[in-house]
């Protein structure tokens, strides 16, 4: 008889569980999604940083050698200092955005994620009183 009980009280307190695994799932697959853009969102700025480098040393030797080695010197280097000047701008544009969006994002799925997890803390110790007296008066 209380084996019977207690069965009871375990299916329902599972069967009001059981979505807060999936929502507390659902969550860690959002954090994990969040955080591969991170890590693609800088290994395309490491790589869009590397090939403007590339590019603009052959751009210099070009100059330097169409131009001559005086005025080129002065307009690779002024070249030099406008895109090392751009390139540092728009990788610190490009993280900052990264950064408060990500935060933002991981600050929600935690409000959200505490949220649900009260909530279903409460409806299932509501549904486990439920259950229990509606069990107690039955067996009564």
């Amino acid at each position: 008889m209380v084996m019977m009980i207690i069965l009871q009280i375990t299916i329902a307190v599972g069967a009001i569980v059981a979505p807060s695994c999936v929502i507390i799932i659902i969550v860690i697959i959002i954090i994990s999604v969040v955080v591969v853009i991170v890590v693609v969102v800088v290994v395309v700025v490491v790589v869009v940083v590397v090939v403007v480098s590339v590019v603009v040393v052959v751009v210099e030797v070009v100059i330097v050698v169409v131009v001559g080695v005086v005025v080129g010197v002065v307009v690779v280097a002024v070249v030099h200092i406008v895109v090392v000047v751009a390139v540092v701008v728009v990788v610190v544009v490009v993280v900052v955005v990264v950064v408060v969006v990500v935060g933002v994002l991981v600050v929600v799925l935690v409000v959200v994620a505490v949220v649900v997890v009260v909530i279903l803390v409460v409806v299932t110790v509501l549904a486990a009183v439920a259950i229990l007296s509606v069990i107690l008066v039955i067996n009564w």
